[in-house]
């Protein structure tokens, strides 16, 4: 399966042809169309995974190159597809989340009067990110991260016919392509420095030295600037929660598994060129905006406005976890988030389907009436809170676990862990309560209330689907395995782990396979394993082969420091453990407290506090920020220009014309009394010329002969003298 592994991305943009050419013609507008590729891609995404599991191996290598473009020697970009175990993990996510909001679309836009375009829409949006997931250079990987943000953009402003949705994806597009900038930067310095722009050449480049020091720091962040924007973290978050006003199942797309997640992957699949500095910076970004998220989270009152908060904290404690090292619990946490967050956002929208409200407030008792979604709704909180059991628990223990040994190792940075552990809590609070408004108490609006019923099977199918994937015994067995932490390209040795593999041999025939053991110098393929579509890659890391060469002293001494890293490992996993539990725990029944028995009046402490209740509210006044500082100041710039335009530039070329005409005015003299003065001087002179000499002829012979002779006399008087 893994050898037709390029024909996953064309499924879904063949369905997006034909649905946007013919698709009203199509039975039942071709949803069918697009439902059936992108389970197609789900099929081959879970054959290739199941490869990959198979043979166990966190060096597993699957990569294809063939000659794409050529300027002499000197400038080649490659084509092809790079398949290892981020890759597999994230196809199979990528695509079970976009097979499940597929089906169901089918029943939330029913009757919609573009529903063939929506179902091509999300037909291009999944072309676009799988491509994403499959390219194997940066340069191919901008492309597709552009035509996400372009997808998404339709997406999002699907009825665009509404004002807010209008310019909710304007909103979108716009601040990405701020952070798109930063992402071409850090391209082109790599471009510029490495000559290459696959994955494999430039992290064998930065080895070699190409790329080093301050300016490779600075390249680290100019491609994480891309993941700042794509995965909407501080300070380009404020387009995500807008994005609500697109379809809930375009929500559950963007917000769970696809959009948002391409940053956190393209750090991951990016990792070794990042600096320890650069690692900070990022850290730091992620910090801050899961923290900012989770407290803009706590007031808001419309459900999918919360989900949207929940999911930038949550994309926050990824980048988080990257940054402080954690990178196999910043993807895990990316692969269970996916699942149990388009759990949220469809079970928000089976909700929206039936009360015709996003409004908490006007909810209220729903469990009743609507026993599936709650049950899957309530899975997916558990999950998302860090309750044991559930998938959540296990990726942020994961990375409150990566905070806390980062923390024990630079007392200095312990912020991570205490920052992460109390938007843990935090999270858990706000969480149960959308739950306990939504589905508890008493119903608010009985009108809204009698007429909520169960949504139909194509609403909840997907739901009980996801909610199953929202437990932990489904990754952790085998992810932190699979997904090990590469070393460093700088820096090799200082990562006790596989170095990234040399590239696969330029001009491979279409579609040919190579695997390649990780530390060999060799660019030759190595050999298929017989019967399958594949080879895994073995070998030792680079760490492990300098300590290796430097003898038995050492070596006694690497194994007595990793013996240190193992226990402060297991002593900072364990710590994080306990402690996260109980916070999680203290935000549940808090939330209870508040909400749910009422012995603690929310309105009375809103009031108590009102202003960091409305500074949280208005979102930390972001959005009124932005307008008054970039907004307005472009509008002033604009304004500027236009003076400008007018003034300098109109001016100018008004002084041009007025100079112009003077000028013709003094050519116009010149040409009348100079030019037509000496033409008429001719003139005047050859007629009073000719009136004299017209004297001389009188047309009289006896004048003639009397001027002859007398001309003849004075000749001969001069020649006799």
């Amino acid at each position: 399966m893994i050898r037709y592994a390029y024909l996953i991305p064309f499924l879904p943009l063949s369905s997006f042809f034909v649905n946007i050419a013919v698709g009203k013609r199509l039975p039942r507008k071709g949803d069918w169309l697009s439902l059936a590729t992108i389970a197609a891609c789900l099929l081959m995404s879970i054959g290739i995974f199941y490869e990959v599991f198979r043979a166990y191996d966190p060096n597993f290598r699957y990569h294809v190159v063939v000659p794409w473009l050529s300027v002499g020697n000197r400038f080649v970009i490659d084509a092809g597809i790079l398949i290892d175990n981020v890759t597999a993990v994230m196809l199979l996510v990528v695509t079970i989340v976009s097979t499940l909001v597929h089906l169901f679309s089918i029943g939330y836009m029913h009757g919609d009067p573009r529903y063939n375009r929506f179902f091509a829409y999300l037909s291009i949006f999944s072309f676009s990110m799988l491509g994403l997931v499959l390219s194997e250079s940066l340069f191919f990987i901008y492309i597709f991260w552009e035509l996400v943000g372009l997808s998404s953009y339709l997406l999002i402003g699907f009825w665009f016919e509404k004002k807010s949705a209008a310019d909710a994806g304007k909103k979108a597009f716009i601040v990405n392509r701020v952070g798109d900038f930063g992402f071409l930067i850090g391209i082109l310095i790599i471009f510029s420095t490495c000559g290459v722009l696959g994955y494999d050449q430039v992290f064998q480049a930065i080895g070699q030295g190409k790329l080093s020091g301050t300016l490779l720091t600075l390249a680290g962040i100019g491609v994480f600037c891309g993941a700042i924007g794509k995965s909407a973290q501080f300070p380009l978050h404020v387009w995500l929660p807008d994005a609500m006003e697109g379809p809930t199942p375009v929500s559950a797309l963007i917000h769970a598994a696809t959009m948002v997640a391409a940053g956190v992957y393209l750090v991951g699949r990016v990792y070794p060129i990042f600096t320890p500095d650069a690692l900070l910076f990022i850290a730091y970004v992620g910090l801050i905006t899961l923290f900012i998220a989770a407290t803009i989270a706590v007031t808001q009152n419309d459900i999918k406005r919360v989900l949207a908060y929940s999911t930038v904290s949550q994309l926050g404690y990824m980048v988080m976890g990257l940054g402080v090292g954690g990178y196999t619990a910043g993807l895990a946490h990316l692969a269970t988030h996916a699942a149990f967050k388009a759990c949220l956002f469809l079970g928000s929208g089976s909700v929206i389907h039936a009360v015709h409200s996003q409004d908490i407030r006007e909810m209220g008792a729903l469990r009743r009436k609507m026993p599936i979604t709650f049950v899957t709704f309530l899975i997916a909180t558990l999950a998302i809170s860090g309750v044991p059991f559930f998938s959540g628990f296990y990726s942020k223990d994961m990375i409150l676990a990566a905070a806390l040994e980062f923390g024990m190792k630079h007392p200095q940075h312990m912020i991570f862990f205490l920052g992460g552990l109390f938007t843990a809590g935090l999270t858990a609070f706000y969480m149960f309560r959308l739950v306990i408004l939504t589905f508890f108490g008493k119903p608010v609006d009985h009108h809204k209330f009698d007429h909520a019923h169960e949504s139909p099977p194509s609403m909840w199918v997907p739901l009980v689907v996801l909610a199953a994937l929202c437990f932990s015994f489904w990754y952790s067995g085998w992810f932190g395995t699979l997904i090990r932490k590469p070393a460093s390209a700088a820096n090799p040795a200082a990562v006790s782990s596989p170095a990234p593999a040399v590239p696969a041999e330029r001009g491979l025939a279409p579609m040919e396979h190579a695997a390649v053991p990780a530390p060999s110098p060799s660019r030759e393929p190595a050999p298929a394993e017989p019967g399958h579509g594949q080879a895994p890659s073995h070998g030792t890391s680079v760490a492990g082969e300098a300590s290796h060469a430097a003898g038995p002293s050492a070596h006694g001494e690497s194994l007595a420091e990793a013996g240190h890293e193992a226990h402060l490992a297991h002593q900072a996993h364990a710590y994080a453990m306990y402690s996260s539990v109980t916070v999680g725990a203290l935000g549940i029944l808090l939330a209870f407290v508040v909400y749910f028995f009422g012995w603690i009046d929310p309105a009375r402490v809103a009031n108590a506090v009102k202003p960091l209740y409305e500074f949280l509210l208005n979102k930390w006044y972001f959005d009124e920020l932005y307008e008054a500082t970039v907004i307005e100041g472009s509008k002033a710039f604009s304004r500027f220009l236009a003076w400008f335009d007018l003034n300098v530039v109109d001016g100018l070329v008004n002084l041009a014309a007025r100079l112009g005409v003077f000028l013709s005015f003094l050519v116009g003299k010149f040409d009348n009394y100079v030019v037509d003065g000496a033409v008429n001087g001719v003139a005047t002179v050859t007629i009073s010329s000719g009136s004299v000499l017209r004297r001389l002829q009188t047309g009289k012979l006896y004048h003639y002969v009397f001027v002859l002779a007398g001309g003849a006399l004075i000749i001969f008087i001069i020649r006799a003298f």
